[in-house]
């Protein structure tokens, strides 16, 4: 009994030398293949190992809700940081931020500049002017108050100065 498999295949003149160079070649992928994923699961274990060393399951699971807690405690830490730097800015902006001083000599009689007008405005530009008057009878204060910039009783000289001097209309430079 002579039994051909490729003749009943109807391939029978089929030479059989490249079936076996297709099958090594394919047999050649499969090991480039399996060696490829041999290298990467190494690598995988050795960070598997690395990742797990000295833990369990149970120390590892509370590494993780620790993890989380500190998560939360850090946005609950954020929002109120924030809050409080919002109150901050709100607050500051109604703080006397800007300055403007003016010294002279108001009757050029003391020989000195004791009298002074200041100037001061918050963000807004809203605030007020202080003159002090020096005379050789006395010492006289007043104010005036400046919303948006502007005063609406008339200013001297000196407060003028002064006001410009807070506003950054000019330069701040003290008379002598």
């Amino acid at each position: 009994m002579n039994y051909n498999l490729l003749e009943e295949m109807g391939i029978g003149s089929f030479d059989l030398t490249y079936l076996f160079i297709a099958a090594y070649a394919f047999i050649l992928i499969l090991l480039i293949v399996v060696i490829v994923q041999t290298v990467k699961f190494s690598k995988l274990s050795k960070r598997y190992k690395k990742f797990m060393a000295g833990k369990n399951a149970k120390s590892l699971e509370q590494d993780i809700e620790a993890i989380f807690a500190d998560n939360n405690f850090l946005k609950a830490s954020t929002e109120k940081n924030r809050r409080d730097i919002q109150s901050l800015y709100r607050k500051f902006e109604g703080a006397f931020q800007k300055i403007g001083i003016v010294k002279y000599d108001a009757f050029q009689q003391m020989g000195g500049q004791l009298s002074f007008s200041l100037a001061l405005l918050d963000e807004n530009d809203n605030g007020f002017i202080l003159n002090s008057v020096h005379s050789s009878e006395g010492c006289y204060s007043y104010t005036k108050e400046v919303k948006q910039g502007i005063c609406d009783i008339s200013l001297g000289d000196e407060e003028k100065r002064a006001l410009d001097m807070a506003m950054g209309v000019t330069d701040v430079i003290l008379d002598h």
